[in-house]
């Protein structure tokens, strides 16, 4: 009987989720498809690859053909192959990134919103100033001082992108803060901690979420501008931003290769933001 229990729940929020997906506008299917095919490419990149990552195979800048579909890069690499473990490498980093700045910048904006007094000034100051410098040339900057490792590329720019997180957190749990239920709970002599995970945190979850979807696109451009710089993802790591700067000559010479590594961070961007568009509609209640 427990069990029967415990699965009806369950089974009527899949159904609701599912209800949902089904009604979805085609802008929203169109973006849920893109993001499911490069999950799946990320997740299955050495099976699918017809190549290895760094492996030498032909010449350099060898034309497409049937044995390269989309031809080789500056070192003979098939650039096929480093598109797909570009996916897995590009947005592995871009997601671990965004989920270091999403626990980071939500945490500290709920510890703002709900102590209140000079935590709060404290907390908004700093993400002020650092927030008045220009992100990409700070991390430009940072990077430049610690190195361009993958652990510091994650941090800095998780730093650097949890203020965007922090001020939208803050400014959604003050509405939440002077509500009844949360003042009862502070009279109840319920800890900090406590206040912000069960009473604030489910009531600003929806635009968090949306949130976090719109600053893994942001954070996604940001690696990949990194990248074509030269301070990102490092070679031999495939990387669509550091794929376009090696092979941005053959441009000049009409091949459209360059381009293709910057078609998939675009397309993915799309993907992104096609869904966090249905997303914030259905939590927002609007209707058609």
């Amino acid at each position: 009987m427990t069990i029967s229990k415990a699965a009806g729940p369950a089974g009527t929020h899949w159904r609701r989720v599912w209800r949902h997906v089904r009604k979805a506008p085609l802008s929203a299917w169109i973006g849920i498809v893109i993001v499911l095919a490069y999950l799946v490419v990320a997740l299955f990149a050495p099976w699918i690859a017809p190549h290895g990552e760094t492996e030498v195979v032909g010449g350099q800048y060898d034309p497409w053909s049937d044995e390269f579909l989309l031809g080789t890069d500056q070192l003979g690499r098939d650039m096929l192959s480093r598109l797909i473990f570009g996916a897995r490498n590009t947005i592995s980093v871009a997601l671990m990134t965004t989920s270091i700045a999403f626990v980071l910048g939500t945490g500290l904006g709920l510890l703002a919103a709900t102590v209140g007094g000079w935590v709060d000034q404290l907390f908004s100051r700093l993400v002020d100033v650092i927030m008045a410098i220009p992100q990409l040339i700070f991390a430009l900057l940072l990077l430049s001082i610690f190195g361009t490792s993958v652990v510091n590329l994650v941090l800095i720019i998780a730093v650097l992108d949890s203020t965007r997180l922090f001020r939208v957190s803050r400014s959604v749990a003050l509405n939440i803060t002077v509500l009844d239920f949360v003042e009862a709970a502070r009279l109840q002599g319920e800890g900090t901690i406590w206040i912000m995970v069960r009473e604030i945190l489910p009531n600003i979850l929806a635009p968090i979420i949306a949130e976090f979807g719109m600053r893994f696109c942001f954070v996604f451009l940001t690696i990949a501008a990194l990248s074509f710089l030269g301070l990102g993802i490092q070679p031999p790591t495939a990387d669509w931003g550091s794929m376009v700067r090696e092979n941005a000559t053959l441009i000049n010479y009409g091949d459209i290769t360059p381009l293709l590594p910057a078609g998939a961070i675009a397309l993915l961007t799309i993907g992104v933001n096609f869904v966090v568009d249905w997303f914030l509609h259905i939590t927002s209640g609007l209707k058609e």
